[in-house]
């Protein structure tokens, strides 16, 4: 995991659109930065309804949320519309900016092991440095814990 106080490392990814987001787009605002497993899973769908149903909350703190993932950007048009996520999901098919943020590595699933993307979460400051960082977090209730530490 990044630590707090790091510099958060830069990034070009497509979102659901196809259009290309970096994290450069947001310098001076914060954002949360929440990587996921697998869009239209029952985690990752709790975990992304809970960041839709407090985009407000969000919004009124000039806080941008982004998901990553490493879907296809088909996958994550689908998800979003499906589930009407308000915000930006990523296509990191890659892998390579998950494991820049240390969220992307060996995985074991039903006596499988394959590479993936580790549900982890960092807050990013207006400066580019790491606020906060969430590892291995739980779907339930993870956006309203981030609302929270960002009040605090």
């Amino acid at each position: 995991m990044l630590s707090v106080g790091d510099d958060a490392p830069d990034f070009e990814l497509p979102d659901q659109h196809g259009e290309t987001v970096s994290l450069s787009d947001f310098s001076g605002d914060r954002v949360v930065l929440y990587f996921y497993p697998r869009a239209d899973t029952p985690g990752c769908t709790t975990e992304a309804c809970g960041f839709r149903d407090s985009i407000d909350a969000f919004e009124k703190r000039d806080v941008h949320v982004l998901g990553v993932s490493d879907d296809p950007v088909s996958d994550l048009k689908s998800f979003a519309d499906e589930y009407d996520l308000p915000f930006r999901l990523l296509s990191d098919e890659s892998g390579e900016v998950a494991a820049a943020y240390d969220s992307y590595g060996e995985k074991n699933m039903f006596g499988n092991t394959f590479d993936g993307v580790f549900r982890n979460t960092y807050v990013v400051g207006p400066d580019g440095t790491i606020e906060r960082a969430y590892e291995g977090v739980s779907p339930e209730g993870h956006a309203e814990a981030i609302l929270d530490d960002i009040d605090a």
